[in-house]
């Protein structure tokens, strides 16, 4: 690819994500200001009910809701492309100091999840190719199959009545005890439930991709005449197709992203844990739409960057994803 080619590529991806994120914005900051609520009970608590209809309408000019929804949105994005996202309503304080204080945990709890859910899966789908259609590889795919099917909010419940309310091993709430946060061994304990419904809502999934991928790389032409030459079944499924699936394996990864994400902040909201999907919830209930706002352009770029990532990967695999989108031009020419 030539350097004008390259320019010309990238300008298109960058294009296509400032105009991503900008109709991610507009939806967002609409839909939240049309939805059903009050923001000024976020504000005001209690002491809204007994507002005058003058001291109401001084509340609303004084955060800025009195304005037409498009003048709002104007001067939210002109404060937001300087660096200010506004307070929250509910928290009387910059919104990017309270996701400051809840991010370490979803970070914690997603990235320790995805980090597992591939290792696992890669180690459950190349098992499952070693012993294709045998009553090994048929209990896991249809466990599997079974396991991915249960909603993560019923299996989080399940777990809970389990593994707290029964036999009392574990929290059912929150990130530490009060007082311990600077326990890790706490922290840790706090940790496994939530971890275990992220890991396990989606391992079998991925591992069944897995699985299904490394099987065509076993059915190909190459595999045939690697095993005429002599080499094992090993030797084969290890440094032929194994290796070979890797780059879509990381193209995989990239699209599972907005997946793990979603299924990180259901669980945080049912186990209580301190993080952004447990803020998410708060802010959309509450109506507190400075920190909403922030919190959907945050977890929407993520899945926009990881999606055009997947898209990039795969175009490097296999360039034929490139061929069919020139395909139009060449047709209109």
């Amino acid at each position: 690819m030539t350097a004008r080619k390259q320019i010309i590529y990238w300008g298109k991806k960058a294009l296509l994500f400032v105009l991503s994120v900008f109709v991610l914005s507009l939806a967002a900051f609409y839909i939240s200001r049309l939805a059903p609520g009050d923001p000024l009970a976020s504000y005001y608590g209690t002491r809204v009910e007994k507002m005058s209809p003058a001291e109401r309408a001084w509340a609303e000019e004084r955060l800025g809701l009195n304005e037409p929804i498009s003048v709002q949105y104007i001067r939210w994005l002109a404060r937001a492309l300087q660096g200010d996202f506004g307070i929250s309503y509910k928290y009387k304080m910059d919104v990017t100091e309270v996701i400051a204080g809840r991010i370490g945990n979803t970070l914690l709890l997603g990235g320790i999840g995805f980090l597992l859910i591939f290792l696992l899966s890669m180690l459950l789908g190349v098992l499952c190719a070693w012993y294709e259609d045998r009553p090994l590889d048929r209990l896991l795919c249809r466990a599997g199959t079974a396991a991915s099917c249960i909603p993560e909010f019923w299996l989080s419940l399940v777990f809970i009545l389990v593994f707290s309310v029964t036999l009392r091993w574990l929290p059912s709430s929150g990130a530490y005890t009060v007082g311990r946060g600077d326990d890790w061994l706490d922290r840790l304990a706090h940790l496994v439930l939530p971890l275990s419904i992220v890991v396990l809502s989606h391992l079998w999934y991925y591992a069944y991709m897995v699985r299904n991928r490394i099987l065509e790389e076993v059915r190909a032409d190459y595999v045939l005449l690697a095993k005429a030459k002599g080499l094992t079944k090993r030797g084969v499924m290890f440094r032929h197709c194994l290796r070979n699936t890797i780059p879509s394996y990381l193209s995989i990864m990239a699209i599972s992203v907005p997946h793990v994400l979603g299924g990180t902040y259901i669980v945080e909201t049912v186990f209580s844990y301190p993080g952004l999907g447990t803020l998410s919830y708060e802010s959309a209930r509450y109506k507190d739409y400075n920190l909403l706002m922030l919190l959907c352009l945050m977890s929407g770029v993520l899945v926009i960057v990881c999606s055009m990532a997947a898209q990039i990967i795969n175009e490097q695999i296999d360039p034929r994803v490139k061929a069919q989108e020139r395909i139009p031009e060449v047709t209109e020419r």
